[in-house]
């Protein structure tokens, strides 16, 4: 899986966990359940729900009776958290390390470099805001306002 795609398949990991109120390992979660929802692998989904558990967001347990399960009310759950977790990527980037004696090539990997860092500081701050009931609300205020592109438009 691209690291691009972890963040969004934990994020679903995490609201279809939520939405089913599996909070306790009696209401545990099968991945082959999780992936259908994605709709993914249950390899996929193991994999983001390892790096999951690794941070505490969810607990799960294998085996035939396994699963997983939120370890932390949705609305406490925010997406920045999510990010971090699976390692994602809100990362734009590193500038290449420019030509050594030419004017631009010393200068502008610097400054494309504050760029790329004030962008991912931005993106992390408005991860912070959402959180994973966000998620699950109709029109939830932390995501007001934003209207989606035409489905046709968004990239595969």
């Amino acid at each position: 899986m691209s690291d691009s795609q972890r963040f969004p398949v934990a994020a679903h990991v995490l609201a279809y966990l939520a939405h089913k109120d599996a909070f306790a390992p009696g209401q545990a979660i099968a991945s082959a359940v999780l992936a259908s929802s994605v709709p993914t692998n249950p390899v996929v989904v193991r994999r983001v729900t390892a790096l999951l558990a690794r941070a505490g967001l969810i607990a799960t347990r294998p085996g035939a009776c396994g699963g997983a399960w939120l370890l932390h009310r949705p609305e406490d759950i925010a997406l920045d958290t999510v990010l971090h977790a699976v390692h994602g990527c809100a990362h734009l980037g590193s500038p290449p390390p420019g030509a050594k004696g030419c004017p631009v090539g010393e200068h502008i990997p610097r400054q494309v470099g504050k760029a790329l860092i004030a962008a991912n500081t931005a993106a992390g701050d408005a991860l912070s805001r959402i959180t994973i009931a966000d998620l699950l609300a109709t029109d939830p205020p932390a995501l007001a306002g934003i209207v989606l592109p035409d489905r046709a438009a968004i990239p595969a």
